[in-house]
């Protein structure tokens, strides 16, 4: 066998991803908080590009949804446009009677100069340590023991390292541990639940015998283990009952009633409203939406200067170019989300028409065929993009549901569906009448929907309802 050198010539075709298209793709999976941030970071590079003024009457992209014509409606305006010119009161706009005249045009006014700094957890505590008759050296433990508490108010610290740490004994810092498991809120510097519960009681005067060893034994609770709970208190129902009262209304994480940071919230990048002719109205949420201008004056100007610099006028065209590019894929990006947006509406309308009982299933593929777009684009697209509807706020990954086979033949439902008839029956059972698994699927089949006892008891757990044996000890202790 002979082996030659040869060349060939041969012609075929393949896709190259380029990295602003490798951009664009990522632009749709941002949130809008990380979308802000990739705009700022590119404003600062790129000395063409800014921020268009806040109009205040952009209310951004409006599709219409029909009930007489299930497609999208025609209605589509530019995303760097203004929409409407009229646009009626945003669903929970905040009003104030606060003077606005001295507030500058083109600024709005923020949501936290109404609200008051609340007051954290841990500035509430050093307030207590200031107050406290300390010694130098026990401020500096019980500073020291401060610093070491969670959000939730307990203490994660090895008291003996803490104690080294600070060239101290472990037992001056069980003394100063002790003093400070009586500050405000009760419950506080405990170190596992059994001693937060402990504190408590023991501030409200109820820690006895028999409340100690039900605090001792809190894993048969959480096991509803009512007659072992019994016997180890040597207590009646009664008794226990009484004590199951106490238990409950302690505290089992005080420091949450303090806010550890700003205010959190959701804000939704679509909005579903009723439409007045019927169907639903789907718009962008403005506030998500930032809009970028080029500043052709200043390109004119420095393209002027730098018209003999080769080298300038190179980097003056890229920016001008990446500029176009970044304008161009943040409408994309826009027009894409309100796209599908609207295509679930269409597919869920029952749900926002009825409620939760009526979401149909769904998946990615069904939702790309409907728009001609690839089930990785839609994937990214309702990744932590939340939308504002009549029932709530939820995330566009909410409704798209496995489904469930239909016993009778007819369509098939929604696994979130069936997760909240599951839960409705549960909710109404009485002391004497607790369903189990298989009564559940028993049910479920009378209405239509085939499914297995097993997937009744994974919907059930993954809900945190517990089986029919602990509701029933349940139900009858608190009858």
């Amino acid at each position: 066998m002979r082996f030659s050198a040869s060349q060939l010539q041969r012609q075929k075709q393949s896709l190259s991803i380029t990295p602003q298209l490798i951009e664009s793709i990522r632009l749709l999976q941002l949130t809008h908080a990380e979308l802000r941030q990739f705009v700022e970071q590119e404003i600062e590079k790129n000395p063409l590009l800014e921020l268009a003024p806040n109009d205040g009457g952009a209310l951004g992209d409006v599709l219409s949804t029909s009930a007489e014509d299930p497609h999208i409606g025609a209605r589509e305006n530019d995303v760097d446009e203004p929409t409407r010119t009229g646009a009626p009161e945003q669903p929970m706009q905040w009003k104030s009677t606060r003077d606005t005249t001295s507030i500058p045009p083109g600024q709005s006014l923020a949501l936290g100069e109404f609200t008051a700094s609340a007051e954290t957890l841990h500035d509430h505590v050093a307030r207590q340590i200031a107050l406290t008759a300390y010694t130098p050296q026990e401020r500096l433990i019980a500073r020291a023991l401060s610093d070491h508490l969670e959000d939730t108010g307990y203490l994660q610290v090895d008291l003996l390292e803490l104690a080294g740490s600070l060239n101290v004994r472990e037992a001056d810092v069980e003394r100063v541990l002790r003093t400070l498991q009586l500050f405000d809120p009760p419950g506080i510097f405990a170190r596992t639940l059994s001693e937060c519960l402990e504190i408590q009681l023991r501030q409200r005067d109820r820690f006895d015998p028999a409340i100690a060893t039900l605090v001792a034994n809190l894993e048969m609770l959480a096991q509803r283990d009512f007659q072992a709970l019994k016997r180890h208190c040597g207590v009646g129902e009664d008794d226990l009952l009484d004590m199951l009262h106490e238990i409950r209304a302690l505290d089992p994480k005080p420091g949450n009633r303090f806010q550890s940071g700003g205010p959190e919230s959701i804000i939704p990048d679509v909005w579903v409203q009723p439409s007045p002719g019927g169907g639903w109205q789907i718009e962008l949420e403005p506030d998500t939406l930032p809009k970028l201008l080029i500043n052709q004056t200043y390109f004119a100007e420095v393209s002027r200067v730098t018209a003999h610099n080769s080298k300038d006028q190179a980097f003056l065209n890229e920016c001008f170019q990446n500029a176009n590019w970044l304008i161009r894929s943040l409408d994309q990006r826009a027009k894409t989300i309100l796209k599908v947006a609207a295509e679930i509406v269409r597919q869920q309308d029952a749900f926002f028409e009825h409620g939760i009982a009526h979401l149909r299933p769904l998946n990615l593929r069904t939702v790309a065929d409907a728009i001609n777009m690839h089930e990785s684009t839609i994937s990214r697209v309702t990744s932590h993009k939340y939308m504002l509807t009549p029932r709530g706020v939820f995330e566009l990954k909410y409704f798209f549901t496995v489904a469930i086979a239909s016993s009778q033949g007819g369509d098939a439902h929604s696994a979130e569906a069936v997760r909240h008839r599951i839960k409705a029956m549960v909710a109404v059972e009485s002391p004497d009448d607790v369903l189990s698994d298989d009564d559940i699927v028993v049910r479920l089949k009378e209405t239509g929907i085939d499914i297995a006892r097993r997937t009744v008891a994974k919907y059930r757990e993954a809900m945190n309802i517990p089986s029919s044996v602990q509701r029933r000890r349940e139900k009858r202790l608190w009858a």
